[in-house]
C-alpha cells in the first residue's frame, strides 16, 4: 500500500508542482473547488494523514501555500515506520489500514481532478485503482450519506476500472471544463 500512496502522491504532486498560475482559477470535476482550491485542499489532506499515521489529531485546513509535493513527501514518510499500520485511528476510530486507503483515494481520485482540470494525461496503476474501486463500493453509501460522494454516475460495460471507480463517486469519467 505505501508504494501505491508514493506512485499517487508522484504523479499527483507533479500536476500540483506543474501549475500555472493561469490555470489556478480553472473549475474542477469536484463543483466546489476551483484548481487552486483542490491544491488547497490536497495540501490539507496530506498535512490531515499525516498527522492520523503519527495517531495524532485531525488538523485544521490552513491557507493555499503551493507546497503540495512537499506536503506529500511528509506524509509518506509518516507512513513509513510499521507502527502508523498498527491500530485504530484515535481522531478517526477506524482501523489505519483503512485511513491509509482514504489517503490513497484522495490522491488518485484529485489527481484525476487536476489532471482533468488542466488537460494533462493522468492514469494510475491497475492494482492501485482495482484496490480502491473494492474500497469506493464499500464506502460508496457511507460517502453519500456524509455528502462526500455524489450520486453515482452511470458508465457503460465497457468502462475501465478508473471510469468506474469515478463513477461511484459521482464524477463523469467524461468530464472536460465547459461541458
Amino acid at each position: 500500500m505505501h508504494d501505491m500512496m508514493t506512485q499517487a502522491a508522484g504523479r499527483t504532486g507533479a500536476l500540483a508542482a506543474g501549475m500555472r498560475d493561469d490555470q489556478l482559477g480553472l473549475p474542477t470535476p469536484c463543483s466546489e473547488f476551483d484548481v487552486r482550491a483542490l491544491i488547497n485542499h490536497l495540501e490539507w489532506v496530506a498535512d490531515l494523514f499525516a498527522s492520523l499515521a503519527g495517531k495524532g489529531p485531525m488538523v485544521q485546513q490552513r491557507e493555499y501555500a503551493g507546497d503540495f509535493p512537499e506536503r506529500a513527501r511528509r506524509m509518506l514518510a509518516a507512513w513509513e515506520p510499521p507502527e502508523a499500520w498498527e491500530g485504530e485511528s484515535p481522531a478517526m476510530g477506524l482501523p489505519m489500514r483503512t485511513v491509509a486507503t482514504m489517503a490513497l483515494f484522495d490522491l488518485v481520485v484529485h489527481g484525476w481532478d487536476l489532471a482533468r482540470a488542466t488537460g494533462a494525461p493522468f492514469d494510475a496503476e491497475p492494482e492501485t485503482v482495482k484496490a480502491l474501486l473494492g474500497f469506493a463500493e464499500h464506502m460508496a453509501p457511507m460517502g453519500r450519506q456524509q455528502g462526500i460522494f455524489a450520486d453515482q454516475v452511470t458508465v457503460g460495460r465497457d468502462a475501465t476500472d478508473l471510469d468506474r471507480l469515478l463513477a461511484l463517486t459521482g464524477r463523469d469519467p467524461e468530464w472536460a471544463p465547459g461541458r
